[in-house]
């Protein structure tokens, strides 16, 4: 982890959730535009500020274990593509920071995400000042120029709102725009899969008609929520793994449109193949 301090005092738990207060108090800063004069918002100095939460999430809560680091580029950019799920998107959170933490270079990683997201400000502040960016060709085009790693969940909302029955089934991968953003940038797609974040909380069935008012698209109902209030959702504590699989390549010749849905599949089912792998040698959803 980068220790960035430079003669501040270092930042503690307290501090830690003093800085997601305040981001969460205070609006996001605008993205109107697909272009580097405040890079969307983000804020480098809040992943240190909120480092010792993350790493409390990282190592004890989660105890995440990461696979496949030396896939992710030293230095160019690339499309981290990974499933989604959780509920909340605490995937995103640990990505972010399971990269920024064992990557030797420390790189950080952008995600792109859904624009409900932004719609309230509790939310759009620490999502925007972590590195995370409105979903749109035009700003992961943007970032891939500058370098950056760029994170694609292809499920979406319906990969984050699964129900714990249809835990690990991976959702269809949309119609491939991450594969045409790569083909277009000119950069590898890395597939990743995280086993552990479909169990943090299991969500039994979904409530809509009550979410508009609060900026989400569903309310979940999980044997803890709204049974226990605030408490109910907070996550279990899974054992979680992460895992970066070889770089795939789109190709350049043939016919674009089958070009596009064939690597979608062919990303899609490495995901898949390496997810079934992880939970094949899991013992337990707890202890790894």
């Amino acid at each position: 982890m980068i220790d960035d301090s430079r003669g501040r005092e270092p930042p503690t738990l307290r501090s830690a959730m003093a800085a997601v207060y305040e981001a969460m108090r205070t609006a996001a800063p605008a993205q109107a535009r697909p272009d580097q004069t405040n890079d969307f918002g983000h804020d480098p100095r809040f992943l240190d500020e909120i480092s010792p939460l993350l790493e409390l999430l990282y190592s004890r809560y989660f105890r995440v274990r990461v696979l496949g680091i030396e896939h992710v580029p030293a230095t160019e950019p690339a499309l981290l593509v990974a499933n989604h799920s959780g509920g909340l998107p605490y995937d995103g959170a640990m990505l972010i920071h399971g990269v920024r933490r064992e990557h030797p270079r420390h790189r950080r990683v952008r995600p792109l995400v859904a624009t409900f997201a932004f719609r309230s400000s509790w939310m759009s502040g620490v999502i925007t000042r972590m590195g995370g960016v409105r979903a749109a060709s035009s700003a992961a085009r943007a970032l891939l120029r500058a370098g950056e790693l760029v994170a694609v969940f292809p499920e979406g909302l319906h990969g984050v709102g699964k129900l714990f029955r249809e835990r690990y089934r991976l959702e269809r991968f949309g119609r491939g725009g991450f594969v045409r953003l790569a083909l277009q940038a000119g950069v590898p797609i890395i597939p990743v899969a995280i086993v552990g974040a479909e169990e943090i909380h299991p969500v039994l069935t979904k409530v809509t008609a009550l979410a508009e008012p609060l900026g989400i698209p569903y309310i979940p109902i999980t044997p803890t929520f709204p049974l226990l209030g605030p408490l109910g959702l907070l996550p279990l504590p899974t054992k979680w793994t992460i895992q970066f699989g070889a770089p795939i390549h789109v190709p350049t010749e043939g016919d674009v449109p089958t070009v596009i849905a064939d690597t979608a599949e062919i990303v899609r089912g490495r995901i898949d193949t390496m997810i079934s792998a992880l939970l094949t040698h899991r013992r337990s959803i707890f202890f790894g």
